[in-house]
C-alpha cells in the first residue's frame, strides 16, 4: 500500500512538470535578420500561439562558431546557406525531419531537392535560391556578354559593379578556365590567382547594395549581383540584358534545419510547415527577392516576379549549375587571393 501510494505521489509530481514543458510555446531561430518577413512570423505567432524568438547571426562563421560550441541548444531552427549545413548535418549538429508532421512537404519543387547538401532530403527544408548573374545595360556596353569572361574586356574599365564574396568572384575566375568553383588544387589555385589580378582595373564598386545603387544610378554599366540585386535593378531598369553565363552558372540554396539539441522540436516542425504553404511561400519569396522554391506557390506570385529572367533561370541550366561546396583548409588560400585582389 506504501508504495503504492509512492507511486501515486510521484506520478502526481511528474504530471505539471509535462504540463508546463507541453505549455511551453517557444521557438528559437538563428538566422540572417529580417530573412523572414516580419508579417508572416507576427501571423504564425497568433495562428498557433508559438512566440518566435529571433536570433541574428552577423554570418555563417559566427553561426558554425555558436552552433559547434553549444550543440545547437539554443536554437530549435537554422536558416542559412547550403555549404555551412553540409557542415552541421557531417557534423551530426542536425536531426532528421519527421516528415509526418509536414503535411505541406509535396508542396516544393522537387528541382530544389536531393542536392549535394541533403541527398536524401533527410535534414533540410530548402527555404530560398539564387544565382548570381550579370546584368548589364546595352545602350552603354559596347559589345554583347554572354559570360564571365566578358567582364575582363578592356571596353569596361572602371564600369563593373560586383557582389562582395570571395568564393564567388575566385570561383567564376575558375569557370572561365574550366575548372570546378570549388577547385584545390594549388597549382590550378595559383592560375586562378594570375588570371583573377588583371580584372580590377575594371571593378568600379564592390558590395550588395553598393553595386546595386551603383548599375541604377548608372555609375555601373555592368552589374555581377546576387538574385536579389539582379531584381531590384530590373525592376528600375526592364532594359537591361540578364546574362545566364556561358561558363556555367554558380547556384546557392538556403535552407532551415532543426539542431541535434533543440529544445521546441515541434514547434519547429509547425513552423516549417507553416512556411511550406503555398501562399506563405510566395509572400516570403517575393519579400525577400529570391527564387521561390515552392512549386504549388506560383499562382500566387506577381507578374513581374514570375516575368523576371533572373527568376525563371532555365531547368537545365540549374541542372549544371555549381554551389560553393566546404573546400576545408583551401578556404584560406581563396581568401588571401581575394585579399590580394583587393588590395592592389
Amino acid at each position: 500500500m506504501k508504495k503504492l501510494v509512492a507511486l501515486m505521489l510521484c506520478a502526481l509530481m511528474v504530471i505539471p512538470t509535462f504540463a508546463l514543458a507541453e505549455e511551453e510555446k517557444v521557438l528559437n531561430i538563428l538566422s540572417w535578420e529580417g530573412y523572414v518577413d516580419s508579417d508572416t512570423l507576427a501571423a504564425f505567432e497568433e495562428e498557433t500561439g508559438i512566440d518566435v524568438i529571433w536570433s541574428p547571426m552577423d554570418s555563417i562563421d559566427s553561426m558554425l562558431l555558436k552552433v559547434t560550441a553549444g550543440g545547437g541548444s539554443d536554437y530549435d531552427l537554422i536558416i542559412s546557406s547550403d555549404y555551412s549545413l553540409d557542415i552541421l548535418r557531417k557534423q551530426g549538429l542536425i536531426q532528421k525531419l519527421d516528415k509526418s508532421r509536414l503535411s505541406n512537404y509535396g508542396n516544393l519543387d522537387p528541382a530544389f531537392l536531393s542536392q549535394t547538401y541533403d541527398p536524401d532530403n533527410e535534414y533540410v527544408i530548402p527555404y530560398m535560391a539564387g544565382c548570381p548573374l550579370i546584368i548589364y545595360d546595352p545602350e552603354r556596353v559596347p559589345f554583347e556578354i554572354t559570360g564571365y569572361e566578358d567582364l575582363w574586356n578592356e571596353a569596361l574599365v572602371d564600369s563593373v559593379a560586383v557582389l562582395e564574396n570571395a568564393r564567388v568572384l575566385c570561383g567564376i575566375t575558375l569557370k572561365t578556365m574550366g575548372k570546378s568553383m570549388n577547385e584545390t588544387d594549388p597549382d590550378v589555385l595559383a592560375q586562378m590567382k594570375e588570371k583573377l589580378m588583371p580584372l580590377y582595373p575594371n571593378i568600379r564598386t564592390f558590395g550588395d547594395m553598393e553595386s546595386y545603387s551603383a548599375v541604377t544610378t548608372g555609375e555601373a554599366s555592368v552589374g555581377f549581383l546576387f538574385t536579389p540585386f539582379v531584381y531590384m535593378v530590373q525592376l528600375d531598369h526592364p532594359e537591361f540584358k540578364v546574362v545566364y553565363p556561358k561558363e556555367g552558372l554558380g547556384y546557392g540554396i538556403d535552407g532551415l534545419v532543426i539542431p541535434t539539441g533543440a529544445k521546441h522540436v515541434d514547434a519547429a516542425h509547425q513552423f516549417l510547415d507553416y512556411l511550406m504553404r503555398p501562399e506563405v511561400a510566395a509572400h516570403n519569396a517575393e519579400m525577400q527577392y529570391y527564387m521561390c522554391v515552392n512549386q504549388a506557390a506560383q499562382e500566387y506570385l506577381s507578374d513581374a516576379y514570375r516575368g523576371a529572367s533572373v527568376m525563371n533561370v532555365p531547368a537545365e541550366l540549374l541542372a549544371d549549375a555549381e554551389f560553393i561546396e566546404d573546400v576545408g583548409a583551401t578556404e584560406t588560400v581563396y581568401q588571401e587571393i581575394y585579399t590580394a585582389f583587393k588590395n592592389q
